[in-house]
């Protein structure tokens, strides 16, 4: 009898659009019967109730957060942001919880600080509305600014159209772009660390992203897995560019996962 599974997946905690009761209530209707919420810095999804719930609708619940991450880039000018994908910790562990109050409050900070460069550009941002989100990220400071009709008039002006999430995120937020503020975090090897501490599995997100976000090869990302010591790749991932254009890799990072002896993990994020 064959599964379907999907490990990575964002709920209301993160930049979900649904409540994790919600995401569990999908599985059941899509037939999915093992997944994983692996939400950005924020293990808030899990509780025994969410659990017990699960265990209710017949799925396999497996404790997973994304790790945002900087390294130094290849040719040595500014950084590349990296997602640690971490599965099977132990939830109840003091330091692994610790580490994860750090880093929700380094994404607070950032909040404060891009959304001054961004009202400096003119964008009208709903900061009080943002705030309250506990794991605010790149996407929902976009989707507030590209669903703003505030803004219309300057995005027209700057993109021509009302551009996407991806895209805003792209060309004004990410590193090199006008509104790009460095985030304070962890490198990809103290994820790695916090990760392997509370007993998990450490596993290299979506590699093909990093392909063409960030310039990214396969060479890039064998030593990115080895400098951590990753225990899999998210190898089975269909990646949609900026520009909705769908991009199919599974194969070169299957392999490349074979040739490092690691297991492949699948989501559709």
């Amino acid at each position: 009898m064959s599964s379907k599974i999907d490990l990575h997946i964002h709920t209301t905690c993160s930049d979900g659009l649904f409540s994790p009761k919600q995401v569990i209530d999908m599985a059941r209707k899509n037939g999915v019967d093992t997944i994983a919420i692996s939400d950005h810095d924020s293990i808030e999804a899990y509780s025994d109730e969410l659990f017990d719930y699960a265990k209710k609708c017949n799925i396999k619940l497996i404790p997973a957060v994304e790790i945002s991450t900087i390294m130094p880039a290849n040719n040595g000018v500014g950084t590349v942001g990296v997602h640690i994908l971490g599965y099977n910790f132990d939830l109840k562990n003091k330091s692994f919880l610790k580490q994860m109050k750090k880093l929700g409050n380094v994404r607070k900070a950032y909040l404060y600080d891009v959304s001054k460069k961004l009202k400096e550009f003119g964008y009208k941002v709903r900061l009080s509305k943002l705030d309250q989100i506990k794991s605010v990220t790149k996407a929902h400071i976009s989707r507030d600014i590209t669903s703003n009709p505030e803004n219309e008039k300057l995005l027209k002006k700057t993109f021509g159209h009302i551009p996407n999430m991806g895209e805003f995120i792209e060309t004004i937020m990410n590193e090199g772009c006008p509104a790009y503020v460095k985030k304070l975090t962890v490198s990809p090897q103290k994820a790695s660390e916090i990760i392997h501490n509370a007993g998990g599995k450490v596993v290299v997100a979506h590699p093909v992203a990093y392909r063409y976000e960030d310039g990214l090869d396969e060479k890039d990302i064998e030593n990115l897995a080895k400098s951590i010591h990753a225990d899999g790749i998210e190898t089975n991932y269909l990646y949609l560019d900026k520009n909705n254009n769908l991009i199919d890799e599974c194969d070169i990072w299957n392999s490349l996962a074979k040739k490092l002896n690691l297991f492949t993990t699948i989501g559709s994020d």
